[in-house]
């Protein structure tokens, strides 16, 4: 089964996309975008992109614009569900018991979102069948949803569209 683009190497990600470097406006002191700080990343086979440009170093926008642009592929694509959380490498790095603990500032994040938003739409968006798939609580399942606010906001749609109750944050 092909990986998730959110959890591609950055290399092989950036094979994939269009990188373009640019000035944007704005407020920020005088030595503010005098050179093309912005980079846009776009995913060319899902037409998803991503751009930075609060910071005055290239190299620091394109790193925040690709984090961006993994998350956003994250909520973007699902993948069907050939293999099992349990057989998947990602996945065991970050879970122990029934806790799965990764920061949302590591690179991993994004591909580790977007196997736990396969599971929940595998599972018609019901976070207890997902967890049990994922062998982590239910709460573990939320609270990692929670960390991303856009990912809990597309749970929230998803659940709403099928005609599911909001769930609560915790």
């Amino acid at each position: 089964m092909a990986s998730h683009p959110a959890s591609l190497p950055e290399e092989k990600l950036l094979a994939d996309c269009d990188v373009v470097r640019t000035r944007r406006g704005g407020p920020g002191g005088q030595h503010r975008n005098k050179v093309e700080t912005a980079v846009v990343i776009t995913h060319r086979p899902s037409g998803v992109s991503a751009e930075a440009n609060e910071r005055r170093s290239q190299a620091e926008n394109r790193k925040v614009a690709l984090q961006r642009l993994r998350i956003r592929l994250a909520l973007a694509i699902r993948h069907s569900l050939a293999e099992s959380p349990a057989e998947n490498p990602l996945w065991i790095q970050y879970t122990r018991g029934q806790r799965i603990a990764i920061n949302s500032e590591n690179p991993d994040f994004p591909g580790v979102l977007a196997l736990a938003l396969d599971q929940l739409a595998a599972a018609q968006f019901e976070p207890a069948s997902a967890a049990q798939r994922l062998g982590i609580s239910a709460s573990q399942l939320l609270k990692l949803v929670q960390v991303e606010p856009a990912a809990w906001s597309w749970l929230q749609q998803q659940r709403q569209q099928a005609g599911l109750k909001s769930l609560h944050a915790r």
